[in-house]
């Protein structure tokens, strides 16, 4: 992680920090929301909500620690910089393949069904949210760019696709519940977001395998291409 301002570090302390704390009521408000309905996908989010928050509080802590630690070795920054991003990867890879195999261990028997407005209406302001954060941590990595911080940029890009897919396959289960679609559909729903979890989960981890044996040239040069990119 280069070296960041007072200002700079705050501001990132501060973010991890509220998408920490707005995280934890994530698996209680969705856990809630499962036991009303009968969803593969709101069960299967449940379970993702549940894994990221552990790698939301390991980023937080290792980027505290390295804010308030500023002796520590290049090695030993590097080294606890891949921690956190293989954290995010881990939890990434971890809701994708339980999703999968919830969805297919439910498939012939499954119906939907159920109250599935409150999940619902978690899953919209869930993406209100993490769009947000998403774009956030964008204008972090791009600014300077950061292994830790862009490892959150890659997850909250998810976290946002995550919800927009479970609002299309809650939506679908509200209006059509005896639909024999609807059925394919809250599957096929959970079948999307595995697979794109373990696709953004492999991507971090090579990503981060990278950035810890990057130059500092070659960390200037993404960040000039996310700038690029947002730019476009």
């Amino acid at each position: 992680m280069e070296s960041l301002t007072r200002e700079q570090s705050t501001a990132r302390e501060k973010t991890l920090l509220a998408s920490l704390l707005l995280s934890m009521w994530g698996p209680l408000t969705t856990g809630a929301a499962v036991l009303l309905s009968n969803s593969t996908t709101q069960l299967a989010d449940f379970i993702r909500r549940s894994v990221e928050l552990v790698a939301l509080f390991v980023t937080w802590n290792v980027f505290r620690y390295l804010t308030r630690n500023t002796h520590l070795s290049p090695e030993r920054k590097a080294k606890m910089e891949k921690t956190a991003g293989i954290s995010v990867a881990i939890a990434l890879c971890c809701s994708g393949t339980v999703m999968l195999l919830l969805a297919l261990y439910r498939f012939p028997t499954f119906e939907p069904g159920g109250n599935v407005y409150p999940g619902l209406v978690i899953a919209v302001l869930g993406l209100i949210t993490n769009s947000w954060f998403w774009r956030r941590y964008l204008r972090f990595t791009i600014e300077k760019y950061s292994t830790i911080m862009d490892a959150q940029r890659k997850l909250y890009r998810a976290k946002a696709c995550v919800d927009t897919c479970v609002i299309f396959a809650l939506t679908a289960v509200a209006l059509y519940p005896a639909h024999p679609a609807t059925r394919y559909i809250d599957i096929l729903g959970s079948l999307v977001l595995s697979a794109y979890l373990l696709w953004s989960g492999i991507k971090t981890a090579q990503k981060t395998a990278l950035d810890t044996n990057a130059s500092r040239a070659t960390l200037e040069d993404k960040q000039l291409d996310l700038k690029n990119t947002e730019e476009n």
